[in-house]
Protein backbone atom coordinates (compact mmCIF):
# COMPACT_ATOMS: atom_id res chain seq x y z
CA UNK A 1 0.00 0.00 0.00
CA UNK A 2 1.43 3.47 -0.79
CA UNK A 3 2.00 5.88 1.77
CA UNK A 4 -0.67 8.38 0.17
CA UNK A 5 -3.24 5.33 0.28
CA UNK A 6 -2.45 5.05 3.66
CA UNK A 7 -3.24 8.27 4.80
CA UNK A 8 -6.06 8.79 2.48
CA UNK A 9 -7.92 5.37 3.79
CA UNK A 10 -7.01 6.98 7.77
CA UNK A 11 -8.21 10.04 6.77
CA UNK A 12 -12.04 8.24 5.96
CA UNK A 13 -11.92 5.95 8.22
CA UNK A 14 -11.78 8.78 11.56
CA UNK A 15 -13.95 11.16 9.26
CA UNK A 16 -16.21 8.38 8.23
CA UNK A 17 -17.97 5.14 9.71
CA UNK A 18 -15.61 5.48 12.87
CA UNK A 19 -17.08 8.56 13.71
CA UNK A 20 -20.51 7.84 12.86
CA UNK A 21 -20.04 4.30 14.81
CA UNK A 22 -18.32 5.58 17.72
CA UNK A 23 -19.32 9.41 18.09
CA UNK A 24 -16.70 12.22 18.62
CA UNK A 25 -12.89 10.99 19.01
CA UNK A 26 -12.87 13.96 21.84
CA UNK A 27 -15.84 12.93 23.72
CA UNK A 28 -15.38 9.01 23.44
CA UNK A 29 -11.39 9.53 24.02
CA UNK A 30 -12.40 11.42 27.41
CA UNK A 31 -14.45 8.77 28.78
CA UNK A 32 -11.61 6.17 28.00
CA UNK A 33 -9.93 8.18 29.79
CA UNK A 34 -11.70 8.52 32.71
CA UNK A 35 -12.02 4.57 32.44
CA UNK A 36 -8.00 3.91 32.13
CA UNK A 37 -7.46 6.52 35.11
CA UNK A 38 -9.81 4.81 37.48
CA UNK A 39 -8.33 1.56 36.65
CA UNK A 40 -4.67 2.82 36.63
CA UNK A 41 -5.26 5.01 39.55
CA UNK A 42 -2.94 7.90 37.45
CA UNK A 43 -4.46 10.77 35.62
CA UNK A 44 -5.38 9.59 31.87
CA UNK A 45 -5.62 12.79 29.14
CA UNK A 46 -7.73 11.39 26.08
CA UNK A 47 -4.26 12.28 24.06
CA UNK A 48 -2.64 9.61 25.81
CA UNK A 49 -5.45 7.31 24.79
CA UNK A 50 -4.72 7.95 20.99
CA UNK A 51 -1.09 7.94 21.62
CA UNK A 52 -1.57 4.33 23.49
CA UNK A 53 -3.96 3.27 20.82
CA UNK A 54 -1.60 3.72 18.08
CA UNK A 55 1.24 2.41 20.27
CA UNK A 56 -1.05 -1.04 20.24
CA UNK A 57 -1.14 -0.59 16.46
CA UNK A 58 2.58 -0.16 16.31
CA UNK A 59 3.01 -3.72 18.94
CA UNK A 60 1.26 -5.63 16.14
CA UNK A 61 3.05 -4.42 13.10
CA UNK A 62 5.92 -5.99 14.72
CA UNK A 63 4.55 -9.17 13.60
CA UNK A 64 4.53 -8.29 9.82
CA UNK A 65 2.90 -5.60 7.70
CA UNK A 66 -0.67 -5.50 7.84
CA UNK A 67 -2.57 -2.32 6.39
CA UNK A 68 -5.07 -1.92 8.61
CA UNK A 69 -2.93 -1.42 12.00
CA UNK A 70 -1.01 0.62 9.32
CA UNK A 71 -3.99 3.23 8.49
CA UNK A 72 -5.04 2.75 11.83
CA UNK A 73 -2.02 3.99 13.52
CA UNK A 74 -1.88 6.89 11.32
CA UNK A 75 -5.76 7.50 11.98
CA UNK A 76 -4.72 7.95 16.17
CA UNK A 77 -1.91 9.97 15.74
CA UNK A 78 -3.74 12.39 13.78
CA UNK A 79 -6.43 12.29 16.33
CA UNK A 80 -3.84 12.85 18.87
CA UNK A 81 -2.37 16.08 17.16
CA UNK A 82 -6.18 17.54 17.54
CA UNK A 83 -6.90 16.24 20.97
CA UNK A 84 -3.15 18.45 22.22
CA UNK A 85 -4.52 21.35 20.47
Amino acid sequence: MKRSDVLYTADSLINGDRAKDYGEASENFAVIAQMWSAYLGVGVEPRDVAHMMALLKIARLRNGPHDDSSCDGCGYLALASELSD
